[in-house]
């Protein structure tokens, strides 16, 4: 892999404070008598005024009731209070506002968004059908042209991300393709002409949850396989990730690859910004050789990053739902077939999303996924599409295959106790830096009233406690 003569690497830094509710004091759980209420998905909850999620509770004198649906209400009581419904801030883009891409000129295409759609419910407006002959790896600019064309039509501005049901073709000339759809087909500013700068997205560890709404962009993922049956597997592992908050293990691995592994300062920079808890992150550093440049036997895997040509024995290990792996080369993005490992073979070793660049990136660490940038979106419930697009600041030559709207580290847990009226509020959505607002109703399109505020430092299970909740409902704002 060529080296361009410069490299640069941007590396986040996480501060260290506390999380508080008005009182200066950290949320600890409450015991006793208490109603649980826990949304695996709380996106596909009835929509608010204010367009953000409600989450019940089941308030009962007597053990502990847990709800998968957000929309149950504000619970039953055997005359006691009865539990407030809280309503959470949006935190991803929502399965209605994916659309499905497919070719009727390829059976596996249809076939894939078939099961797809039904796979997450998705309204069967939001198929568009193209028609065209595959032409292999790539499309002429043409005939993208046209396509595209035909796409944006079809699309509402509702639609937030794009879902790709074909593996080929993924190239649009030299520009990947899941790019030219969301940026715009630009070779002189998304191609090295060869091995220089790309031009960023815009979207680069944004804060947004509406991609196309803020940045007039649509994310777009293949759902990409050597048979249906493959990406059937892929899609039903990304649907049953949502919510497992999966605790496995997260691997960052330096090579003997010393080209491939320009990537090591921001591994050590994610595995510090974690440590101790709440992910368990090993960075494995072999730059002199004096172990191994690959994980084998691994039964926990939630993340695999590395940088080589070509990685053996990944289908060894055990990927958990949700998980992702991706390899630092010049050609992981050719799928399914390359001179170098493409990153189908992730995906057929069980990972649920991955990511390599098309046509010759040189190693510049900003045509990659950055993860100390992709772990914090992620983890607080974003969809894979989104915090994996936001990983990467120069994409334009990035091909991503995985399930879309994979949430594993989505929901959220309230859980009430009738004999202090305690409120706690257990979720991983909030960002560092952010100030919340806590605010009650007697109903819920108002009046709203403040009641505490709390400005998370870290990336963690925040525990909010309201004490004295005696209103039927509460939100917690942030900006905008």
């Amino acid at each position: 892999m060529p080296q361009p003569a410069r490299l640069s690497a941007a590396l986040l830094l996480a501060c260290a404070c506390t999380s508080s509710l008005g009182d200066g004091t950290d949320a600890t759980p409450t015991t006793g008598p208490s109603s649980t209420a826990t949304t695996a998905e709380p996106t596909t909850s009835t929509p608010t005024t204010t367009g953000d999620e409600p989450v019940s509770s089941t308030s009962s004198t007597s053990g502990t009731t847990t709800t998968d649906d957000p929309t149950s209400g504000t619970g039953t009581t055997t005359g006691g209070p009865v539990a407030p419904t809280v309503i959470l801030p949006r935190a991803a883009i929502e399965p209605g506002e994916l659309a499905v891409l497919a070719n009727d000129q390829d059976p596996q295409s249809m076939a894939v968004a078939a099961h797809y759609m039904a796979a997450r419910g998705l309204p069967a407006d939001n198929l568009v059908v193209l028609s065209f002959t595959p032409p292999g790896d790539a499309l002429a600019a043409d005939t993208f042209a046209s396509l595209k064309g035909q796409v944006d039509a079809a699309l509402g501005p509702d639609i937030q991300a794009l879902a790709i049901a074909w593996t080929k073709p993924y190239r649009v000339e030299c520009q990947s393709l899941v790019s030219a759809l969301a940026l715009g087909h630009d070779p002189a500013k998304y191609c090295s002409q060869p091995c220089t700068e790309t031009a960023p997205s815009g979207y680069y560890d944004s804060p947004s949850l509406r991609p196309f709404t803020d940045h007039g962009l649509r994310p777009a993922m293949h759902l990409a396989g050597t048979s249906f049956e493959n990406v059937q597997a892929l899609i039903d592992r990304g649907v049953a990730a949502d919510g497992t908050a999966p605790g496995g293990t997260g691997w960052f691995v330096r090579t003997t690859d010393s080209a491939r592994s320009v990537r090591w300062p921001s591994f050590v920079t994610t595995v510090e910004q974690w440590s101790p808890q709440p992910l368990a992150l090993q960075y494995v550093d072999n730059a002199m050789g004096t172990g191994s440049d690959v994980l084998e036997g691994q039964t926990d895997v939630l993340f695999y990053f590395t940088g080589l040509a070509d990685v053996p024995g990944i289908a060894g290990n055990t990927y958990l739902p949700g998980a992702v792996a991706d390899h630092l080369t010049s050609y992981g993005g050719q799928i399914c077939d390359s001179g170098q490992m493409s990153i189908c073979r992730w995906l057929e070793a069980g990972a649920t999303g991955s990511y390599g660049t098309a046509t010759e990136p040189c190693n510049y660490p900003a045509k990659f996924p950055e993860t100390q940038v992709f772990l914090p979106h992620y983890w607080r419930g974003e969809t894979l599409i989104e915090a994996y697009w936001k990983s990467v600041n120069w994409p334009g030559e990035g091909v991503f295959v995985g399930e879309p709207l994979a949430r594993p580290f989505a929901g959220a847990t309230v859980e009430f106790d009738p004999d202090t009226l305690s409120l706690q509020i257990h979720t991983r959505q909030f960002a560092p830096g952010i100030l919340y607002t806590i605010e009650s109703a007697p109903a819920e399109q108002g009046p709203w009233t403040a009641v505490g505020d709390f400005t998370p430092t870290l990336d963690m299970v925040h525990e909010i406690e309201i004490a004295d909740a005696t209103e039927p409902f509460y939100r917690i704002v942030g900006p905008g």
